[in-house]
C-alpha cells in the first residue's frame, strides 16, 4: 500500500512557518514530512525545532547535497535528529549540479555515480560501525558514531536516471525522485532499481516519489503554476532528457530560447505535473503506486509561490481528504 507524505513547499526563513506543515504529519494521516536542502535555514534545524515545539514526526530529506557536508558530518546529523525528534529519518542524498560541486569542490566530480556510492558508503559506516575501512577516490572512512539505540535511519538516494537508480538499487534503502512522470519509473527507474539490487544480492530500495501537484480552480493557471513549481528544472538538460525520456513532448530548443508557457503545458499534459480536479489528481496518483512507489510526497510548491503558504496548507489538506487520510 503506498504511503503519502508531504513536502514542506518552500524553504523556511523562520523556523514556525514549518510548524503548520508538520501539524498535517501529526493530526492527518500523512506519512512523513520533508524538506530538501535549503539555503536559507538548514532542514535538520527546522525539524528539530519543530520537535520542540511539540510536532515530533517522521522526517525526510530529499535530498542533501552531497558537496555540502562531510559523510560523517551527515550520519552524524541524521542520528541527530532521529534521537531529538524520536521519529525514523529518511536520511536522501545526491551530488547536486557540476556548478555547485565546482563551487563547493574546486571542481565537479568526474563521476557522480562513483561519489554517491563512495558517500552512501561512508555514511552507512559511520551509523552502523562497520569495521571494514573505505579508501575511496572522494571519500575515506573517517570515524564512527557510538552505538546508542534511537529510531530507524534509512539512507536515501536521489535518482533521475537509469545509472544512479542502479547504485541506489545497490546500497541505498530508499530511491527519491523528483518530477519523474509515473511511466518514466516504471520503464526505466524502477527495472534499474531492481538490476542493481539482483547485482548487490539484496531487496531493491523502497521508492519515494516526490510528485509536483496543484488542485484545478477558477482562480488558477496550470501553466504559470508549473512553471513557478519546476521552472528551473525545464532548463536543465539532464530533466529535459528524463522528461522526454517519460514521454512529456516538450518543445524543441532550449527552455531559456523557448516559449515557456508552451514548455509548462506540456509538463501538465504529460502528467510530470499533475493537475485537475480532486479526482483526477488521485487517479494520476494511482499510476505512481502500480508504477511501483511505495511511497509518494505531495509537492505544491507551485501553489505556495503563486497564492502563498497558507493556500499551500489547504490544498494539502485538500488532497489529503481526497486520498482518505484527512
Amino acid at each position: 500500500m503506498t504511503d503519502y507524505s508531504v513536502l514542506v513547499p518552500f524553504v523556511p526563513r523562520r523556523p514556525e512557518q514549518l510548524l503548520p506543515f508538520a501539524g498535517l504529519v501529526r493530526w492527518t494521516g500523512a506519512h512523513r514530512l520533508w524538506q530538501g536542502q535549503g539555503m536559507i535555514t538548514e532542514p535538520h534545524q527546522g525539524f528539530a525545532h519543530a520537535a520542540g515545539a511539540g510536532f515530533r514526526v517522521p522526517a525526510g530529506l530529499g535530498v542533501t547535497l552531497m558537496p555540502m557536508r562531510h559523510p560523517y558530518e551527515a550520519a552524524l546529523q541524521a542520528k541527530s535528529l532521529s534521537l531529538t525528534t524520536g521519529e525514523s529519518v529518511v536520511a536522501g542524498f545526491g551530488p547536486g549540479s557540476r556548478d555547485l560541486q565546482r563551487a563547493m569542490r574546486g571542481e565537479p566530480y568526474r563521476s557522480p555515480l562513483t561519489a554517491s556510492r563512495e558517500y552512501l558508503t561512508a555514511v552507512r559506516a559511520a551509523l552502523t560501525g562497520t569495521p571494514e575501512a573505505l579508501d575511496g577516490e572522494y571519500w575515506h572512512q573517517a570515524g564512527r558514531i557510538a552505538p546508542l539505540p534511537g529510531p530507524r535511519i534509512d539512507l536515501g538516494l536521489g535518482v533521475l536516471r537509469p545509472k544512479m537508480a542502479e547504485v541506489a538499487g545497490e546500497l541505498a534503502d530508499v530511491a527519491i525522485t523528483w518530477l519523474t512522470p509515473a511511466r518514466y519509473l516504471a520503464r526505466h527507474l524502477v527495472p534499474a532499481l531492481a538490476a542493481g539490487a539482483r547485482r548487490a544480492g539484496r531487496a531493491a530500495p523502497r521508492v519515494t516519489a516526490i510528485v509536483p501537484v496543484a488542485l484545478a480552480g477558477d482562480d488558477r493557471d496550470p501553466a504559470r503554476l508549473a512553471l513557478a513549481s519546476n521552472g528551473a528544472h525545464l532548463g536543465l538538460p539532464h530533466y529535459r532528457d528524463m522528461l522526454r525520456r517519460g514521454g512529456v513532448a516538450l518543445p524543441d530548443g532550449g527552455f531559456a530560447d523557448g516559449d515557456e508557457t508552451a514548455q509548462a503545458l506540456a509538463l501538465v499534459k504529460g502528467d510530470a505535473f499533475l493537475y485537475g480536479t480532486a479526482e483526477e489528481v488521485r487517479e494520476k496518483l494511482a499510476a505512481y503506486t502500480e508504477a511501483g512507489v511505495d511511497e509518494i510526497v505531495l509537492n505544491v510548491t507551485g501553489v505556495a509561490s503563486l497564492h502563498g503558504p497558507q493556500a499551500a496548507s489547504q490544498e494539502l489538506k485538500a488532497l489529503l481528504a481526497s486520498l482518505g487520510l484527512a
